[in-house]
């Protein structure tokens, strides 16, 4: 029991209390085992072999002298590096990525360093694609593993940067120096840890933690475990400054100053909820040690009889607005439809049909889907003026509608007029439906999308989204922390 669960009075060693005192030292070392056998499991899946770590050096070592070459031919004072995970020994088995990036001298400008970039990367891996983050890059297959040919800039500082990726070769080379084989271990542990529980990664889908993020962390506790434990008592907001830089301030639920950038927070994108995510999972896996947190747990795709089942059974009336998903890679198309929710629910809710939940979902077509409390509203509103006293206000609210042959009223109530007007959508699909969705805040190309057509779904007609969206609906309709 905890002291604020408690009744904070000391009862003293009595043989009961004794007796509860072993069993909870019993429970602690039956805890502690399970839960290094669980380790001693997981770190079997995650932790590379010599022959997959054989493989990844032979191949990034080939890559990265075929990267010089061509390099050196292009522009002196050039070198390459491996940077991210592969490079600080901290990816998980069946990881494929190798990172290769190519420094190139700050005196040339952007243009050319794009281009000699490009030339770099097609030299490096023939059969690569072209892909553009800040400038362009090279991407492609070797071997089965996934290479990225990266030019940056070669800079003193990172505080210097010209571009965000310029940051990485800082951040590579600072955990190289503070990670050893165990806390790297640890690290493989804490990344397939928040991939079980839904909140590795800092695409904007996601919106959890990134890979540096989960290197910091584990390097700032001291490991797996001490992480966990301290995850488990946070109170955000959480702020840490690995390198007490002490500078600048940020209003996130989790605050991680960069350590090689003061005006950065490495936790910048990470969700207030995923930040509850892993205090959650945290608690919930030192209390009971187990396999399963580190799966991620994909559900089944929902049925028509169990979308069926879940409708009648809640008794809410839920509404989809369905289009053509715009052409955008997802860090910008699920800003947009984040927006677009938040937009479409506060149009519902200031309509009166109270939003119950939302989601929105995409794929080769995309839909908000909201869950109403209320269906159906009156064909009239109730529509409240100023206070009589207040006179200016109060006159000209009476006088807007003194002569309303369709208003009731106005008439006084608790000192203020009154009036109850015709109500512009009784129905959420009448308002979904009309030219009024887009006075609500959408994103530009969902707006555009919307305006090339949509459809609105309501009740059992959301079963059209099955064939897409089954294992969505099955998250939706099954919700875990």
């Amino acid at each position: 029991m905890s002291e604020e669960d408690g009744d904070g009075v000391d009862h003293g060693p009595t043989s009961s209390h004794r007796g509860d005192h072993t069993g909870g030292e019993t429970d602690d070392r039956n805890r502690a085992r399970d839960l290094e056998g669980v380790v001693a499991a997981v770190r079997d899946r995650v932790d590379p072999d010599e022959d997959e770590r054989t493989r990844l050096r032979d191949v990034a070592d080939r890559l990265m002298e075929r990267a010089e070459t061509a390099a050196a031919e292009l522009c002196a004072d050039t070198d390459v590096l491996q940077v991210g995970s592969t490079a600080r020994n901290t990816w998980i088995s069946g990881d494929r990525d190798i990172d290769i990036f190519v420094r190139f001298p700050p005196s040339l400008d952007r243009g050319t360093l794009a281009d000699y970039g490009l030339e770099v990367g097609h030299a490096t891996i023939p059969d690569g694609h072209e892909e553009y983050a800040e400038h362009p890059y090279v991407k492609g297959t070797v071997e089965g593993f996934e290479i990225d040919i990266v030019p940056c800039f070669r800079l003193e500082s990172a505080t210097e940067i010209r571009s965000a990726v310029d940051r990485t070769p800082f951040h590579t080379r600072y955990l190289q120096q503070r990670l050893d084989d165990e806390l790297a271990a640890d690290v493989r542990l804490t990344k397939q840890f928040l991939k079980g529980i839904g909140a590795y990664g800092s695409d904007l889908r996601t919106r959890g933690f990134s890979g540096y993020l989960t290197e910091l962390l584990v390097v700032e506790y001291g490991g797996f475990r001490p992480l966990l434990a301290a995850v488990a008592d946070w109170q955000p907001p959480v702020e840490l400054d690995p390198e007490e830089h002490g500078r600048e301030t940020f209003d996130d639920p989790l605050v991680v100053i960069d350590p090689t950038d003061p005006d950065r927070n490495v936790a910048a994108v990470c969700a207030s909820d995923n930040v509850a995510r892993f205090q959650h999972y945290a608690r919930s896996f030192l209390e009971r040690p187990r396999i399963d947190v580190f799966e991620p747990d994909d559900p089944e795709p929902l049925t028509e009889a169990g979308l069926r089942d879940h409708l009648e059974r809640r008794g809410t009336t839920p509404v989809a607005v369905r289009f053509e998903a715009p052409d955008l890679v997802e860090d910008q198309l699920y800003p947009q439809l984040q927006k677009s929710l938040d937009g479409i629910t506060t149009g519902l809710d200031d309509r009166g049909f109270d939003v119950f939940r939302a989601t929105a979902v995409a794929d080769e077509t995309a839909a908000v889907l909201v869950e109403l409390a209320v269906s159906e509203r009156p064909a009239v509103e109730r529509h409240e003026g100023p206070p009589v006293h207040v006179r200016n206000h109060a006159e000209g609210f009476y006088d807007a509608y003194a002569d309303d042959p369709d208003a009731y009223g106005p008439f006084i109530e608790g000192g203020r007029y009154v009036t109850e007007r015709d109500r512009a959508f009784t129905t959420a699909r009448g308002f979904l439906e009309s030219d009024r969705l887009f006075d609500v805040g959408l994103g530009a190309h969902v707006e555009t999308a919307l305006e090339d057509g949509y459809e609105v779904l309501s009740g059992d007609e959301i079963v059209a989204l099955l064939d897409e969206f089954g294992p969505e609906l099955a998250d939706y309709f099954t919700p875990r922390p």
